[in-house]
């Protein structure tokens, strides 16, 4: 009976103590940016456009290299970072007119971040980018298809001006997750579009008609179907997910969302509260660590900040810090070995 009773005591003691456990290391950023030569040069048009409804943030258009994301990787002690080319910004609908030149920009920049993934293989992954209306997006991910230094494809619905209420961009965006499929490349999408009213009815569109297009490779929703920050249309749209995973849990086998940006300082406790409770109902383990850098910063204050959100119980803290995605090729499994 006493050695019954000692060991009831060990694993209450055990189990307490994982219970209260803080997270594990984060080992992964899943969403990061470096300009390459071509989208540098056409930046300073981009963020002069008219189109624009704001100026660019100061960080988004310094010139950082690849050496600044792995100091950046370095100094917070993680691992490795998904690098997302930002080729698409070269045919973006808020550019307005088009500079004619534009797939060989977009092209040159998918170029650079594949290449910088090929020469760091242990630290980074690559996305190629591409905007689903173009003309040259299907073609564009025919050229990565062979290349296994590629692991994915970052699609961004604003920057594109993708309508999801209109059904010719919905066919546009089918075949390009259907292309993406074919390739077995990873599918990153910034799914809020520009609408005003953008949220739950858009989200039900997306899952109803865009999402079994993908066939089974990983789709990751960046900024949880925000465009970070927690506001009425990211809970929204969230919520309709929240909503489909429990009607069918399998939805969920090869879907996450990343939280790039999502706790920002000025977010009231009601939204944190709120977008938790959804983080919760889809299951903390498909949400991802990730910082949108250069936006974050010092990523070692960033992810601080992240794994002391205090609507975050240390569970939900260990499994987003845990969570992976199995890429299908090229660019190797976001929990690496150290």
């Amino acid at each position: 009976m006493r050695r019954l009773l000692s060991a009831v005591v060990v694993w209450t003691a055990a189990m307490s103590t994982l219970a209260h456990a803080g997270p594990g290391p984060v080992t992964t950023d899943h969403h990061m940016h470096v300009h390459s030569p071509a989208i540098l040069e056409m930046l300073p048009a981009y963020c002069a456009s008219p189109y624009r409804k704001q100026p660019c943030d100061a960080r988004f258009v310094q010139p950082l290299a690849t050496a600044d994301a792995l100091a950046a990787l370095d100094a917070a002690g993680i691992r490795r970072g998904w690098l997302l080319s930002t080729g698409y910004l070269a045919e973006s609908a808020l550019m307005g007119p088009v500079p004619a030149d534009a797939p060989q920009r977009v092209h040159a920049a998918n170029a650079f971040t594949v290449g910088e993934a090929r020469a760091h293989p242990d630290r980074l992954t690559a996305f190629i980018g591409v905007n689903p209306l173009t003309d040259t997006a299907l073609s564009e991910i025919a050229a990565w298809r062979r290349d296994p230094a590629a692991a994915g494809i970052k699609l961004h619905l604003t920057n594109s001006g993708v309508d999801l209420r209109s059904p010719a961009d919905i066919a546009r965006l089918k075949a390009v997750f259907r292309a993406a499929s074919k390739a077995r490349f990873a599918i990153m999408i910034h799914m809020r579009t520009g609408a005003a009213d953008y949220g739950r009815a858009d989200a039900e569109t997306f899952i109803r008609e865009v999402l079994p297009e993908a066939r089974g490779v990983p789709v990751v929703i960046a900024h949880s179907a925000g465009w970070g920050g927690i506001d009425p249309q990211t809970l929204g749209a969230l919520g309709a997910f929240a909503d489909a995973v429990e009607r069918n849990p399998r939805l969920a086998r090869n879907l996450w969302f990343d939280l790039a940006q999502v706790y920002r300082p000025e977010t009231s406790a009601a939204d944190r509260a709120a977008f938790s409770l959804l983080l919760k109902r889809i299951g903390a383990s498909r949400f991802l660590a990730a910082s949108d850098w250069p936006f974050a910063g010092d990523l070692r204050g960033y992810y601080a900040a992240l794994g002391a959100e205090p609507s975050l119980d240390p569970a939900a803290q260990a499994a987003i810090s845990a969570a992976s995605v199995p890429l299908p090729r090229g660019g190797r499994s976001a929990r690496p070995t150290r």
